[in-house]
Parts: C-alpha cells; sequence; structure tokens
C-alpha cells in the first residue's frame, strides 16, 4: 500500500470539504448564524476529540515547546480557519471561496521556506505572483472595499486569511503530528479551541433546537459538522503526517471541483468571466510554484550526492 491510503485520505477530506461551502451559504443565508455554526462545529470537534488528549499515554510526554506549538496552532486552526472560512464563506459564493482556497500550495511553500530558510528560485516568484494575481481577480471584480462587511469582496479576504492560516498550520504543526498522533494533537487543539471559543460564543447555541429545522437545512448541519469538520479534519491531519506540505496542499484543488458543481446543481452561484480567469491563474501559479520546488529539491539531491 506504501503512501496510498494516505494520499486517499487526503483526497476524502478535501472532497468532504468541498461540499461544506455549498452548505455553509445556504444555511447562513435562512437558518442560522455563521458563529452559531462555528460553536457547534468547535463543541462536537471537541466532543469527539478531547477524550483522545486525555486518556493517551503520549500526552503526558508533550514538552513545553511543542504543547506552544499546539497552542498557537490551535488557534490558528479554530480562528484563523474555521472562523473566518465560515465569516468569509457566508459572504461570497462557494465557487470564490473554493477557489480562493486552492492558493493553499503557494502559501503552504512561503511558510515552509520562512520556517526553514532555502534559496527562492525566479519560477517560484512568478508563480507565486501569477497564483496572488487570480486572487486579486476575484477580490477585485466582487467589489472595490475590502473593509465594507456587506461586500462579497470582503467575504473573498476573509477566504484568503483562512487560507494563509490552515497552510501555516499544515508546515508548523508536522513534527507533532509524527511524535504524537493526529488523535492526541487533535484533541489538544480542540481543548485550546473550546476554552477559547466559548466565553465569546457558547450563548450563540443556547437554546437552539436543531430538530425544529426543516429536513434538508437539519442534514446540512449534520453535514457540516460531522462530514464536513470532524472526520476531514482527521483524515487531514492523518494524511499530512506522512506526506509532504507540497502534497497536502495540492489535494485542494478537489475543493472547488466539488463546491462548483454542487452550488450549480443547487442553482446558488453561475461561473462567470472573473472565476474562470481567477482560476486559470491561480492554477497556473501553483503549477509554476510547485515544479520550481520540485527542480529544486532534485538539484539540492543531486549536490549532495555529488558532494
Amino acid at each position: 500500500m506504501g503512501k496510498f491510503k494516505y494520499n486517499m485520505a487526503l483526497v476524502a477530506a478535501n472532497i468532504l470539504f468541498g461540499a461544506n461551502f455549498s452548505f455553509y451559504v445556504s444555511l447562513t443565508e435562512y437558518y442560522l448564524s455563521f458563529q452559531q455554526i462555528f460553536m457547534l462545529q468547535v463543541a462536537v470537534a471537541a466532543l469527539f476529540f478531547i477524550p483522545f488528549a486525555l486518556f493517551s499515554r503520549r500526552s503526558y510526554r508533550i514538552t513545553v515547546e511543542d504543547f506552544g506549538t499546539i497552542f498557537i496552532v490551535a488557534l490558528l486552526v479554530i480562528y484563523g480557519w474555521m472562523y473566518m472560512l465560515l465569516w468569509g464563506a457566508s459572504k461570497t459564493s462557494p465557487i470564490d471561496a473554493s477557489t480562493i482556497a486552492t492558493l493553499g500550495p503557494v502559501f503552504t511553500l512561503i511558510v515552509a521556506r520562512i520556517v526553514v530558510p532555502q534559496p527562492i528560485s525566479w519560477v517560484k516568484v512568478v508563480g507565486a505572483m501569477v497564483a496572488m494575481s487570480g486572487a486579486v481577480v476575484l477580490l477585485v471584480d466582487r467589489g472595490r472595499n475590502l473593509l465594507g462587511t456587506a461586500d462579497e469582496a470582503f467575504g473573498n479576504a476573509l477566504v484568503l486569511c483562512a487560507v494563509i492560516a490552515i497552510a501555516a498550520n499544515t508546515v508548523l504543526i508536522k513534527g507533532q503530528l509524527q511524535r504524537y498522533g493526529a488523535p492526541v494533537v487533535m484533541g489538544w487543539y480542540y481543548i485550546v479551541g473550546f476554552v477559547m471559543a466559548a466565553p465569546f460564543f457558547w450563548s450563540e447555541i443556547v437554546g437552539i433546537n436543531p430538530l425544529r429545522l426543516p429536513l434538508l437545512p437539519l442534514l446540512e448541519l449534520l453535514y457540516v459538522i460531522f462530514l464536513g469538520t470532524v472526520l476531514p479534519m482527521w483524515l487531514l491531519y492523518y494524511g499530512a503526517s506522512h506526506l509532504t506540505a507540497v502534497h497536502t496542499a495540492l489535494y485542494r484543488y478537489i475543493q472547488p471541483i466539488v463546491a462548483a458543481v454542487l452550488s450549480l446543481l443547487r442553482g446558488q452561484n453561475i461561473i462567470d468571466r472573473a472565476n474562470v480567469v481567477g482560476a486559470v491563474l491561480i492554477f497556473t501559479g501553483v503549477v509554476f510554484v510547485v515544479a520550481g520546488n520540485i527542480i529544486g529539491n532534485r538539484l539540492l539531491a543531486t549536490r549532495r550526492h555529488i558532494t
């Protein structure tokens, strides 16, 4: 099997994540606020993952330094990724949000190079600039006021912030995932996340009775909480702990395909010129970045072999 199962974990995670964008939009438009969905996600994920942290022997071997990293990454996941993504997705279209999410490889490689400084080739620089220009197309086309909270461009900007946060998280947490395992690390994520989120958002879900929702939005909510949060997060870190950050980032291209198909079938959005231009620029830029990374790694391996 080799690394096949880890690759399949990432494929499954991104399929599940991709469907979320369509469900976020319909739920926040008619039934729940994004804050309510956010707190429900954190609470249910905490209920599922915290026992892995509290009752695992590995938890008691976590060093102070590793716990500091886990704490920082937990904030990136809870507020940088989950909160920002929900907030942004509630203000933009599923296709825009999922297209911007494909910028993951660019930011993953940027963060990786910051953490482990290495020379940056012109190929990567050009690729990053082209990919970023694709995001700019979507931001500018949807409105000129990125700080206007009613503007779709503001939603796209929030999604971009979420992408940067999850890219940083993917790079920073890999060592801890390998040492302690994904369930333990995620248990501590949600201990930190629940403590940091509950004082501000618990009141949002007090009194909510999901069973009063119509059947379709109820199923969407259950999907977002379980199949769209708990399961794909575990699959993501299970795969990421055994594969490179580039592998993890590249599989995000599955998300816009799933999001686009669902949103088109449900009549939530249409694919316009900005979607096409933005997607082409982002995809082209990421191909350059990844190609530059592969070439750089091969040259480095060759030099080491020669020396």
